[in-house]
């Protein structure tokens, strides 16, 4: 398959998942009481199950989809050409999903949680794992880092920062670090590595 027609078949989930986000997005511009119908709160989501993977496609403002949705698209695509679509949108639900538990469990009851953070984290993670040397720009450094470096110090950043779900960063980073030793111990079955 020539590399023109998989990078456009890689790049199809992400901009699926990108025109939902921004679409639920505009939706919450119009309608702001749909942040708390799809965001998660720990104290009611046993009532409200759907909330664990509709708070994924919710943000609270312009950065915080802009900032997402670059970074998932920039890095998603590098992954999805790695471990194929199946894979990469697997990852994408199992990380927001284990960074909305974890946020349950340490979070306040009453607190509420939206964004792609947690899944967006386990992309993160799973690539740091699988290309260890790629290295990235990040706004406003001047110079490339490392990938690890630039994961693992956004989510120190980050988690410093008022009203910011680091417990759901933590879940997703988690089980996309632990994904990435997974996916790299199958590389040889995988047509990228071929």
């Amino acid at each position: 398959m020539p590399y023109t027609s998989y990078r456009r078949y890689a790049e199809a989930p992400i901009l699926f998942l990108i025109a939902l986000n921004v679409v639920l997005y505009i939706a919450t511009l119009a309608d702001p009481d749909l942040l708390y119908t799809l965001g998660l709160q720990p104290s009611t989501w046993m009532e409200r199950p759907w909330t664990l993977i509709t708070n994924l496609f919710v943000h609270g403002g312009l950065w915080h989809i802009a900032a997402n949705m670059l970074t998932l698209y920039f890095f998603g695509r590098y992954l999805c050409m790695m471990v194929g679509d199946a894979r990469f949108l697997t990852l994408y639900f199992l990380g927001g999903i284990a960074g909305n538990f974890l946020y349950i469990l340490l979070s306040s009851s009453n607190a509420w949680v939206i964004g792609a953070s947690g899944a967006i984290f386990a992309i993160a993670g799973a690539l740091t794992v699988m290309a260890p040397k790629m290295r990235v720009f990040i706004f406003p450094i001047p110079a490339p880092l490392p990938l690890w470096v630039a994961v693992i110090g956004g989510f120190v950043v980050l988690s410093f920062f008022p009203n910011v779900a680091w417990q759901g960063h933590l879940g997703g980073l988690a089980i996309g670090l632990a994904a990435g030793y997974f996916f790299k111990s199958r590389k040889r079955n995988m047509p990228f590595f071929r």
